[in-house]
């Protein structure tokens, strides 16, 4: 007889729950470190394509690969208890057809542990979304600016910027919501747009660049570190220099290891103090 297992980690019906009554926390990781010490802070963990430009200095998220995020999530499972962990399908994964979505999910969540998957698109994927949660696999549907299509967006621009394009991204919401997505994330859109959607979903809505009304946000943990190299984007904010702190303590290793200061005797082995 199989024994059922106690869940510790926040599941995908309870962060549906939190809507209007409590805001929803999540941050990227792709590795076991980072991963470690977001765990007890986050009620979700996002391992998102942006591991192609944070963790592998890929001009975009194109390039990555199921396999590659399979892995990563996988990590990010392993050193974590708390939070739930979403893990994004990556380009060419699941736009082809329902089918190949559900194969290309199932592979990933079984090698990784993950609770649910991402996927970008607009109504046309919304089919994609009910596809897959039927089939029980949780998708978190994502919308508005979509790095996955940069190429036909024609850069990294805000959406929603006019009534027609606002009520194009109120409508893609509004479908994959009625598809059966526990949430939808909302990047870089108008701040109405935000609010808008939020008030006319009943799932919630979690913010990248969208609007303090969505009932969650998320970023990208380097962004708040100070690990992005250059300037990092509007819609974040760098809480601490994480980034300035190991430069300064590569520099004192390789001065020591220079002088011949590091190792002394106290770093090795078979000495008598």
């Amino acid at each position: 007889m199989s024994v059922p297992v106690t869940q510790t980690r926040i599941s995908v019906p309870a962060l549906m729950a939190y809507k209007g009554k409590q805001k929803i926390c999540a941050l990227t990781a792709y590795i076991a470190p980072i991963a470690r010490m977001l765990d007890e802070a986050m009620d979700f963990i996002l391992v998102g394509d942006s591991t192609a430009m944070v963790g592998y200095a890929m001009p975009d998220t194109l390039s990555i690969t199921v396999e590659q995020m399979a892995a990563h999530a996988g990590a990010v499972v392993r050193a974590t208890q708390h939070a739930c962990v979403v893990v994004d399908m990556p380009f060419g994964s699941y736009q082809q057809s329902p089918q190949q979505a559900f194969e290309n999910a199932a592979y990933m969540l079984s090698v990784s542990g993950a609770q649910a998957v991402k996927i970008e698109g607009g109504q046309v994927m919304a089919e994609t979304t009910r596809f897959l949660v039927e089939r029980g696999i949780p998708v978190l549907a994502h919308v508005g600016l979509m790095p996955q299509y940069v190429n036909t967006m024609g850069g990294y621009k805000a959406q929603g910027m006019t009534d027609a394009a606002a009520q194009r991204v109120l409508e893609d919401a509004v479908a994959h919501a009625q598809a059966g997505a526990f949430g939808v994330v909302l990047e870089g859109v108008a701040e109405a747009v935000g609010q808008r959607i939020t008030e006319s979903i009943s799932v919630p809505t979690i913010g990248i660049g969208a609007s303090p009304a969505c009932d969650g946000q998320v970023l990208v943990t380097e962004d708040i570190l100070g690990l992005t190299p250059g300037r990092i984007p509007k819609f974040a904010k760098q809480y601490a220099d994480v980034g300035a702190v190991i430069k300064q303590a590569a520099e004192s290793y390789a001065q020591e290891v220079r002088s011949g200061t590091f190792p002394d005797l106290e770093h090795c082995f078979g000495v008598k103090r």
